[in-house]
């Protein structure tokens, strides 16, 4: 018998009453679901690394989908972050608005960020993104079926007689803002830890980037990411879709200029401004403009010009 499916609810912040009935909804029927255990704990973005829903997603050995109200790659490198670990699941259910295709897996730009994954997968779900509960379950069930066929299952799961009980993990958790990375981007070209004045990032007993004092960051300021070459830092919370990880800027089929919603060319003069509002409500001098971002470290690097390349030039301003 395959190993069920762990689908867990990662709670909205939220008062709104159609996403509270939306989760109502997808928890009734999920628990007379076969072939689905199913799981809640608060927003997975506001979990401390010892809270009990955070501990039980730690426990979690099989396939795992986490309905959330993020977007889907920030959603995976949060659990990444905190030791929720899995291959990424691609996801067909997604925002049309934004990439218009599959939520696609992508290969990391330098592999060595990224410790050995679990061979199991992990699909993050955004229930914005659904026009109803319906749309999702039917999304659950393809990846059911998809990771029974991954262990060849060859006895069908049977129905369930009654409804399963869920495990609930509902311990308090305030509000938190703090950066997500994406280390499938990341080239640890440590622009972010030589930006943040606050102590936000640091790095490990191998040099690599991490956000190490998440409580640190400035709630509502996304100026770090505006200035990262590879846009592989996220705030899930924020009101831009760039910035908050809904588009990928080496994904295919994007539909808006991200670069005007990261900032345009005035990018680095908005994260400056946005970092000396910082430091002035946390009374400490401003520090002003920044220079621009050096080349990230396993980024090609521009070729120095030589006389062929100016041969080059001069024939083509002639339009032979």
């Amino acid at each position: 018998m395959a190993q069920a499916l762990t689908v867990v609810l990662s709670q909205t912040p939220s008062k709104d009453p159609r996403r509270q009935s939306l989760q109502e909804e997808l928890l009734a029927a999920l628990l007379v679901e076969s072939g689905v255990e199913v799981g809640v704990v608060p927003h997975i973005y506001d979990l401390s690394d010892d809270h009990t829903g955070l501990l039980y997603l730690r426990s979690i050995p099989g396939p795992l989908v986490v309905l959330c109200w993020v977007y889907p790659r920030p959603a995976y490198w949060m659990l990444y972050r905190h030791g929720v670990r899995g291959r990424r699941g691609r996801v067909l259910l997604v925002d049309e608005s934004l990439d218009g295709d599959a939520d696609e897996p992508r290969e990391p730009v330098r592999p060595e960020l990224i410790d050995d994954l679990p061979d199991r997968p992990i699909y993050c779900i955004d229930l914005r993104a659904a026009d109803g509960a319906e749309a999702v379950l039917e999304e659950i069930r393809r990846i059911r079926d998809e990771c029974a066929a991954e262990l060849v299952q060859l006895t069908p799961l049977p129905p369930r007689s009654e409804p399963a009980v869920p495990q609930k993990h509902n311990g308090q958790t305030p509000r938190r803002w703090y950066p997500v990375i994406d280390y499938s981007k990341c080239t640890n070209c440590l622009e972010c830890i030589d930006f943040c004045l606050f102590g936000v990032y640091g790095v490990d007993g191998q040099e690599r980037i991490l956000v190490e004092q998440p409580d640190n960051c400035r709630r509502g300021c996304p100026a770090c990411s505006r200035v990262c070459p590879e846009h592989a830092i996220m705030f899930p919370m924020h009101k831009n879709p760039a910035i908050a990880g809904g588009t990928d800027p080496d994904g295919g089929g994007l539909k808006i200029d991200l670069s005007r919603l990261f900032g345009g060319e005035d990018a680095l003069k908005l994260a400056a401004e946005e970092r000396d509002r910082e430091l002035i409500k946390a009374g400490r001098a401003p520090v002003g403009a920044i220079s621009p971002p050096k080349p990230s470290r396993g980024a090609p690097q521009p070729a120095e010009r030589d006389e062929l390349d100016d041969l080059i030039d001069q024939l083509e301003s002639l339009e032979l």
